[in-house]
């Protein structure tokens, strides 16, 4: 393992044009030879796309694989990125308007999906205008301890904390105490564990369970929110625009704020289908008329 985490430092040194390359190489073979999830694949994006033809979700299947590659150079890129490359490559707008709400709330949370390349998002410290804006992204940590070390470090190069979701309202309530204002980045676009769901939303023309405790956290510590609308301009380049939602989450009935999540994450998937992450089990949860489990 240590020979493979080293390899994996070694490669994250080559240029990203090298490393594109190497994608190239990579994707005739995931795609076709391993066929890597595309029985999940082609489930999510034939349910997904019904008023597409299956030679358009079909086209739309290559196009993932190939950015799924790409994504796999552009992440392992990342352990070894100089703060002044990252700048040039991503473009990142609203972070004064996110300082702005932190003078008047100790918390604004950016609801995140796996969509373009969320690993660059932990870059955000770079482009804070003010040395005492504290950034930080919850994380679940990985069971293989060389890996999660890996990315750990990977996720803080930039200054960012990372916080154990299994840790998250203990923690962000002791950031609270401490008068610490923070940014902090929540990925929602998961698939929730039958227990955990309290909400059903229509998306991508699918019933969905979603997550709530984003909503419900920022409720307790009364945080402005934020939509990180990401964009891929061209190979190696993203444009992140963070547009806020509400600075009164309170006010806004439950689980309201969770359904303007989705509805905002499926208008960036549909305007650049590929760029989200199709291979993982989003709709394994089904639900009969009455509310109770089907699946």
């Amino acid at each position: 393992m240590k020979l493979l985490i080293g390899t994996l430092h070694l490669l994250s040194r080559l240029p990203l044009g090298v490393l594109y390359v190497l994608a190239d190489v990579c994707y005739p073979i995931v795609y076709y030879v391993a066929r890597y999830r595309r029985t999940v694949v082609r489930r999510n994006l034939d349910a997904a796309f019904p008023e597409k033809s299956t030679k358009e979700r079909r086209r739309i299947e290559r196009r993932f694989y190939r950015w799924f590659c790409d994504y796999a150079a552009e992440t392992l890129k990342l352990l070894t990125m100089p703060a002044d490359e990252m700048k040039r490559r991503m473009q990142v707008e609203g972070v004064e308007d996110m300082e702005r709400a932190l003078q008047d709330k100790p918390f604004v949370f950016i609801y995140l999906g796996h969509y373009c390349n969320w690993e660059w998002i932990s870059s955000i410290p770079l482009w804070a205008t003010k040395p005492d804006t504290h950034c930080a992204q919850l994380y679940r940590p990985l069971k293989n301890q060389a890996f999660d070390r890996m990315f750990y470090r990977m996720r803080t190069r930039f200054g960012a904390e990372n916080i154990s979701k299994y840790e998250s309202l203990r923690h962000i309530m002791s950031l609270k105490a401490n008068g610490t204002r923070t940014i902090i980045g929540f990925i929602s676009d998961q698939s929730p564990g039958w227990n955990s769901i309290h909400d059903w939303v229509t998306f991508l023309a699918q019933d969905t369970p979603v997550f709530t405790g984003t909503e419900r956290i920022a409720k307790k510590v009364d945080a402005a929110i934020f939509f990180a609308d990401v964009c891929r301009i061209k190979r190696g380049y993203y444009r992140l625009t963070l547009r806020p939602m509400t600075d009164d989450v309170r006010s806004w009935p439950d689980y309201t704020v969770t359904e303007r999540y989705m509805n905002e994450l499926e208008a960036i998937i549909r305007r650049q289908p590929h760029l989200w992450l199709w291979s993982h089990k989003r709709w394994k949860h089904r639900r009969n008329p009455d509310g109770s489990r089907a699946d």
